[in-house]
């Protein structure tokens, strides 16, 4: 298929072009470029923007169902269009976890867990930098790289203290974004443990199952032992009188 081709293809060439981008935003937002630093910054954004928007194209054009393909990628048709949403451009690989939980094994879950784990990781600190550039000259709480992770951390996990809060459109979107995002990774740990969960039960008791079996034959066996030597005593007996 020639869309499977070309995104094993483009996979890693996307990964480094993000990773680009990451790298990029971090240093204009934390540094607070201008000049020089600024247009370098703005050129490596544009370009990896870039870069996304013409996978996306091809994407959409090699789709045997193009509508579908369209429909069942909305969130990537979102980092996309919107700006802002550019950094979670990053997280296009998180997807794979609903894959890799229904194909892989047992022993691959811990590494699913670790995934996540790095993708909340990622989630948060992307977060983090989007509310401060959001915020940072709105006179809100959110002035620091610092306190945007803090709030980030207590939104992703669903705890919401209230002493830190996005006050601009903006911020807010992105507060809906991390929201999201939180839920989505947490009913993917909650996933993974429930089918752990099922897989050791079912185990535990296929185990017990069999060592039930195991038992009944042997009963059987020295049952059918107990039954011939009791026909061999009878069969002696009446010889033994006469």
């Amino acid at each position: 298929m020639k869309q499977e081709r070309w995104q094993r293809a483009t996979e890693w060439p996307l990964v480094f072009a993000a990773v680009a981008f990451l790298l990029a935003y971090s240093w204009e937002v934390i540094a607070e470029l201008t000049g020089t630093g600024l247009l370098v910054a703005e050129i490596v954004i544009a370009v990896t923007w870039l870069i996304f928007l013409v996978d996306y194209i091809v994407n959409l054009v090699l789709a045997e169902h193009r509508w579908r393909w369209f429909y069942t990628h909305l969130f990537d048709l979102a980092i996309v269009v919107l700006p802002m949403l550019r950094p979670l451009r990053l997280l296009r690989l998180v997807t794979i976890l609903a894959v890799v939980q229904r194909t892989a094994g047992a022993a691959f879950r811990g590494r699913v867990i670790v995934y996540v784990a790095a993708a909340a990781s990622l989630l948060v600190y992307v977060a983090a930098l989007a509310v401060l550039d959001a915020e940072r000259h709105s006179g809100g709480s959110i002035q620091t790289l610092g306190q945007g992770l803090w709030w980030a951390f207590v939104t992703i996990t669903t705890v919401g203290y209230g002493d830190h809060f996005p006050v601009t459109p903006t911020g807010q979107f992105v507060a809906v974004g991390v929201m999201l995002g939180g839920i989505a990774l947490i009913g993917v740990v909650t996933a993974t443990l429930a089918s752990w969960i099922v897989e050791k039960v079912g185990a535990n008791e296929a185990a017990e199952e069999a060592l039930t079996r195991q038992h009944v034959e042997e009963l059987m066996i020295e049952i059918r032992a107990l039954r011939e030597a009791i026909g061999a005593a009878n069969t002696v007996s009446p010889d033994a009188e006469r």
